[in-house]
């Protein structure tokens, strides 16, 4: 079986925030850089729903870990 591959596009629309180029591009400046040692599920932007799924997908090593830590290199940039 082949593991999903996922994109910061599909990460942005299942967080259910607009996922284009532009719109990412203007959420990660508006949000970066987080304070170091913030982690990225503790930013005070997200709604307690988005928080927990990143903190949960990131916790299990789930199939979205690796572009949240994209996502996360980005808004501590």
């Amino acid at each position: 079986m082949q593991t999903p591959v996922h994109d910061l596009p599909a990460l942005f629309k299942q967080l259910g925030l607009p996922n284009d180029a532009a719109s990412i591009n203007a959420f990660i400046s508006t949000h970066s850089p987080l304070p170091p040692g913030r982690s990225l599920a503790d930013a005070a932007f997200w709604s307690p729903a988005q928080a927990a799924l990143l903190r949960e997908e990131i916790l299990e090593d789930a199939d979205w870990a690796e572009v949240i830590d994209q996502l996360n290199l980005r808004l501590h940039s």
